[in-house]
């Protein structure tokens, strides 16, 4: 069974689950259907907070609990409380739980000095935040421990996902320049040189690595991030390929120069790069898709989700988590005081 099935990684998911001969049960809150589905894919509603109802959808025997949702220690404690009936989970989780030696995390970046500074890769064993209900990054670390602690009872493979992108995704970064190519801006401005590289994860790499997860069930958290971590110009460079515009760059070599000018979703003040090589060890996971190939479908979706509406109407998350990122008028004032030294265009661009 696959809970969130209608969402960004669970429609893929269940495609792919259902190639590898798997009988699948797609529960989401509306019971809907993916066109892309095997017929033989059987649709179910579910609330995913409704014990009853989730206890009675999984039955006595099923061999495998995908869950796109789970968010705390509620929620693994639902799965762990179903354990004599699931054989093993494959569980998103993210890479927000993870904290610098310093005990900086997500959770601290808009502080001053705020931002964690992870090694290079990040890997597994790199410590993670406090588990609680403070924050998104603390109730994903509640899930995670409350599942690896009951391993014994129930299997569980945790995916620390990167920064998601694809059709269907609610919050999708490219729509910093996606919308800004709509809209005919020929400037843009990136801080920090654009050299920030903020690990991404197609959600057909999400569904290769949850394929590979319940073929071999395991008690394990494990990174979950593309082979590739473009720095956030070549990801503006390959965004403008597949729209066919030209755009000139202006590179501030430090942090955003003004609120809300440069500071696109990808810019960090440093890299957040993951460590691949244990999925590749534990999973036998291989890259099965580059960024710049999936570019096409995530720009059709986007301009699909923008048709005729207003940017926060659309993507109201996106702008509930980051604010006005189309605030053309501090752009434009900040270019019209001239270029300041340290700040060129980028180069390869017109």
């Amino acid at each position: 069974m696959v809970i969130g099935a209608t969402g960004q990684i669970g429609r893929p998911a269940v495609a792919e689950l259902a190639r590898d001969g798997w009988e699948v049960t797609a529960a989401s809150r509306g019971g809907g259907r993916d066109g892309a589905w095997p017929e033989e894919v059987r649709a179910a509603r579910l609330d995913r907070d409704d014990d009853a109802a989730l206890g009675a959808l999984i039955g006595d025997d099923c061999d495998l609990v995908v869950d796109m949702v789970a968010y705390d220690t509620r929620h693994a404690r639902q799965l762990t409380g179903l354990a004599g009936r699931i054989g093993s989970a494959v569980v998103i989780s993210s890479v927000s739980v993870y904290e610098d030696d310093k005990g900086r995390g997500f959770d601290t970046q808009a502080e001053p000095d705020g931002f964690p500074e992870y090694p290079l890769p990040l890997p597994e064993s790199q410590r993670t935040v406090t588990p609680g209900e403070a924050s998104y990054s603390t109730r994903k670390a509640a899930l995670e421990r409350e599942l690896l602690a009951s391993g014994d009872r129930l299997p569980t493979t945790l995916l620390r996902a990167g920064a998601v992108h694809g059709p269907h995704c609610r919050t999708p970064r490219e729509l910093y320049f996606v919308k800004r190519n709509l809209d005919r801006r020929r400037q843009r401005v990136l801080a920090y040189g654009g050299r920030s590289r903020f690990h991404p994860v197609s959600v057909h790499t999400l569904a290769e690595l949850i394929r590979l997860a319940a073929a071999r069930p395991g008690s394990r958290a494990l990174n979950a991030c593309d082979d590739e971590a473009p720095p956030v110009l070549e990801i503006a460079t390959a965004i403008d390929a597949a729209m066919g515009v030209e755009t000139e760059t202006v590179l501030v070599d430090g942090p955003p120069p003004a609120p809300t000018v440069g500071d696109s979703p990808w810019s960090v003040p440093v890299p957040v790069v993951c460590d691949m090589s244990a999925a590749e060890r534990e999973l036998g996971y291989r890259p099965v898709v580059r960024y710049a190939e999936t570019l096409p479908e995530t720009i059709e979706w986007i301009e699909r989700q923008l048709s005729g509406r207003d940017w926060r109407e659309a993507y109201p998350k996106m702008f509930q988590a980051y604010g006005d990122l189309f605030d053309y008028a501090a752009e434009d004032a900040w270019l019209d005081q001239g270029r300041p030294a340290g700040a060129p265009a980028a180069p390869g661009t017109v």
